[in-house]
C-alpha cells in the first residue's frame, strides 16, 4: 500500500515542532516508556492504525517490553501481563479513544478516580496527551493510508 500523501506533520515543518514539543512534555511527566508505548499500542489497534501499530510494536520491543505483553495489549483484561496501574491507563485509553461510542460522560467518574489512584498530576497529565497524541496520529495516518512500517523523518 501507497500512502496517499506524505504525512501532513512532514509536510508543514511548524506543525513537527509542536508535535515534538507535545512528545516532549509527555516525556517529562513520569511516565515509563513502556507505559507509553502500551497505552498507544491499545489506542492505535482500536482506531485500526495499521502504521502507528507497527511503530509502537518496535518501539516497545526497543524498549524492554516483552513480546508476551506486547501481544496481550489488545486482551488486557484477561492477561496477567499487567499490573492494576497498567490495566487503570488500559481503561482509560479505551474509554477516550471510543468516545464516540459513550452517551454521557465520555470518561466515566469510576474510570477516571481508579486511573488517578495510580498516577500523580505530571503521569495524569503526561497519560492523557499520550493518548491524546495517538490518536490524532491514528486519524491523520488513516486519512492519508499511512501503511504499517512507514519511517516519518
Amino acid at each position: 500500500m501507497t500512502a496517499r500523501m506524505k504525512n501532513p506533520a512532514m509536510v508543514l515543518p511548524d506543525a513537527m515542532k509542536g508535535i515534538n514539543n507535545i512528545y516532549k512534555g509527555i516525556h517529562q511527566g513520569g511516565l515509563s516508556i513502556e507505559l507509553l508505548e502500551l497505552v498507544a499500542l491499545r489506542a492505535s489497534q482500536i482506531n485500526g492504525c495499521s502504521a502507528c501499530v507497527s511503530s509502537h510494536l518496535a518501539t516497545g520491543r526497543k524498549s524492554s517490553v516483552s513480546d508476551d505483553k506486547l501481544f496481550a495489549v489488545a486482551a488486557w483484561r484477561e492477561s496477567d501481563e499487567f499490573s492494576e496501574a497498567e490495566r487503570a491507563a488500559l481503561a482509560l485509553t479505551e474509554v477516550a479513544t471510543r468516545l464516540a461510542d459513550k452517551s454521557g460522560d465520555g470518561v466515566p467518574d469510576e474510570i477516571w478516580d481508579a486511573v488517578a489512584d495510580h498516577y500523580d498530576e505530571n503521569q495524569l497529565a503526561a497519560l492523557v496527551l499520550n493518548i491524546s497524541i495517538a490518536n490524532f496520529f491514528n486519524r491523520v495516518n488513516n486519512i492519508i493510508k499511512e501503511p504499517a512500517g512507514a519511517h516519518w523523518g
